[in-house]
């Protein structure tokens, strides 16, 4: 139930920009012909697809879908030719649709969402805790419970390899797009995952925040105060996935609790710089030195030789004026290299 992006990903860090035919649930290339379309007096399917470079058979059902739709309609002295229906005419009741069927759901998740209320006062001790079976079904309950957030998601890390992977975890961008605060805490063995510090610091920048402990006895991962998914099974039991489902009571509150300490215990992780100087790398070495991770990991890391880090901390133990690991750590924290 990781939620961090572990090694190998590549990702853009920012917001996606959203267009009304976004917000009206139609794909990329629909909005790139119709705002091309727009632009022009008339165009044919044909000068679409080179103008855009796509092929005619991509072209073809996105023209029939917005012509479908009223945002394109056929040029009366050509019927080969397309011109675009004014936004303003085309687009307007469509929104209106889309904000009446919103309006609609809302009214239902109201409805519903008052009725699992009651259901959920009637609760007994047993039903506080509900069981997910299957790695699904699990997957599933983890990009619910994010997309619901409107907070925080507070998620422990093991070094394990997670069910949900970065790569998977789409709802996490989601989230944090939409300004919710993710609270990270990764166990020690995680930070030799290759390119784990250049994703961190990609996280960092869209607000996510990593502490570190040597070691965590399970994962969990808590949606607000609203909700909470630990594993069924104890840490490295292989007999299958399922996991617990917490809602609203005493065990979710020690469950928060709980997760709040390690927070307070944890080490912070992630250095600042997005674009490290020499000494902002012998920074990140000492930091990493310092959370348990061994030189080959470190250089890993910071995409340098086991040599090159070998001969840094033999540099910075002489220019700190010890002679073991354990003082330059301790000289390091006294002059706050780190």
């Amino acid at each position: 139930m990781a939620t961090i992006r572990h090694a190998g990903r590549v990702r853009m860090v920012g917001v996606e920009k959203v267009t009304v035919l976004d917000a009206l649930g139609l794909d990329e290339a629909h909005t790139s012909v119709y705002r091309w379309i727009v632009q022009q007096t008339s165009a044919s399917t044909p000068e679409v697809a080179e103008a855009l470079s796509m092929s005619l058979p991509r072209v073809r059902p996105i023209v029939a879908e917005l012509e479908r739709l009223g945002l394109l309609a056929r040029q009366a002295a050509r019927s080969d030719r397309f011109v675009a229906s004014p936004p303003s005419m085309a687009l307007r009741p469509l929104l209106l649709e889309r904000e009446r069927g919103l309006t609609r759901a809302h009214e239902a998740l109201v409805e519903l969402s008052d009725l699992y209320r009651r259901s959920a006062e009637q609760r007994s001790v047993a039903d506080v805790v509900d069981v997910v079976i299957g790695d699904d079904a699990v997957r599933q309950r983890v990009a619910q419970l994010q997309a619901a957030s409107t907070d925080q998601v507070r998620v422990l890390v093991l070094h394990e390899v997670a069910l949900v992977t970065g790569e998977e975890n789409v709802e996490e961008d989601r989230a944090l797009a939409r300004g919710v605060r993710y609270r990270v805490i990764v166990e020690s063995a995680v930070l030799e995952r290759p390119g784990f510090l250049t994703v961190a610091r990609e996280m960092a920048q869209i607000g996510e925040e990593i502490r570190v402990l040597p070691r965590l006895p399970t994962r969990m991962f808590i949606a607000d105060d609203q909700m909470a998914l630990v594993p069924m099974h104890a840490h490295g039991d292989d007999r299958g996935f399922g996991a617990l489902l917490i809602h609203p009571s005493g065990l979710l509150d020690l469950v928060s609790s709980i997760f709040e300490e390690y927070w307070a215990a944890a080490s912070a992780f992630l250095p600042v710089s997005a674009v490290p100087t020499t000494e902002e790398v012998d920074r990140d070495l000492l930091r990493l030195l310092l959370l348990g991770v061994t030189d080959a990991a470190a250089a890993a890391q910071l995409g340098i030789s086991l040599r090159t880090v070998q001969r840094r901390v033999a540099d910075l133990m002489e220019i700190a004026g010890v002679t073991t690991r354990m003082q330059l750590g301790a000289e390091a924290v006294r002059r706050s290299w780190v």
